[in-house]
């Protein structure tokens, strides 16, 4: 087992009981020696005291089992204010803002962005055309990629 596996072992228990889930695990090796890159997620969105809470909960328990031998600067990190979405959960993110990419095109576009208003065998996405608002119909099917949006 590597040592990006024996960290993802050890800590993906312990962050789901602190409502986490670990995304990525990384060892990268950079001018200044060793960093152990972490990438965390959940629903809801994460604020830098969460990353300063979730490193403050991780620091001990790496510190304990030493599962890199070398020394090494921890890093972590979430997925950030566009993280990808997995199309099988989108009904978590009801209500918020995303970015769908399709894989048959509506009305000639392979990407739209809105409000995701409800998500069935289909999905319903509040965009804006032009000057107004209008709800489209999209079946979930035709979802290629989609991740959370921000909007201007």
């Amino acid at each position: 087992m590597d040592a990006c596996e024996k960290v993802k072992a050890l800590l993906e228990a312990p962050l789901s009981k602190l409502g986490y889930s670990l995304y990525d695990v990384s060892l990268a090796k950079e001018k200044d020696g060793l960093t152990l890159h972490l990438v965390v997620d959940r629903d809801d969105p994460i604020s830098l005291d969460d990353i300063v809470k979730v490193s403050d909960f991780l620091n001990p328990l790496l510190d304990k089992e030493d599962p890199i031998e070398s020394p090494y600067t921890l890093d972590v990190s979430s997925l950030g204010a566009e993280k990808p979405l997995a199309i099988d959960k989108l009904e978590r993110y009801v209500g918020r803002y995303v970015n769908i990419h399709l894989s048959n095109p509506y009305k000639g576009e392979n990407t739209l962005e809105g409000t995701l208003m409800e998500v069935t065998d289909s999905l319903k996405l509040e965009v804006q055309d032009k000057s107004r608002k209008k709800v489209i119909v999209i079946p979930v099917k035709d979802v290629d990629k989609a991740r959370l949006a921000i909007k201007f």
